[in-house]
């Protein structure tokens, strides 16, 4: 399968087959985005079995997004690219603390009010500082 290349912007490679269109979704990209955009799904991988990958043309993925992205595909490999080169290359990590939409135990606090959550990374889980409850990092998004 061949897909051009993209002059500038992100291609995120290693995600977790399935997932790139929730990738896609987290980033807001839809079908209103101005620019070039490619999904595939179920890739053939050496490391995984079967991966999916996205590019997006005009479009960079900093450190937030890529907190983002680690939720739901943890050591994705995110490359930015200009003048059709890749200029920086990363992975997509958790990090040991999120601040970002709502709890999703609908009795904390910040189900009913205004304001981001904020979790602490526990091992595998992060744990909501307001109402101490843990979730696995794909049900916080």
């Amino acid at each position: 399968m061949n897909v051009e290349k993209i002059t500038n912007g992100t291609v995120i490679d290693h995600i977790v087959s399935g997932k790139g269109k929730k990738v896609l979704s987290l980033l807001g990209i839809n079908e209103n985005y101005p620019y070039r955009v490619a999904l595939m799904i179920n890739m053939p991988s050496k490391k995984m079995g079967k991966k999916d990958i996205v590019k997006i043309e005009g479009f960079f993925v900093d450190e937030i997004k890529a907190h983002l992205i680690a939720l739901v595909s943890p050591h994705a490999s995110i490359n930015i690219i200009r003048d059709e080169k890749v200029s920086k290359k990363f992975e997509a990590v958790l990090p040991e603390k999120l601040n970002i939409g709502k709890c999703p135990n609908p009795n904390c606090i910040t189900a009913s009010e205004r304001g981001n959550a904020e979790f602490i990374k526990e091992g595998e889980f992060f744990r909501c500082t307001y109402c101490e409850r843990q979730f696995k990092s794909s049900e916080l998004v």
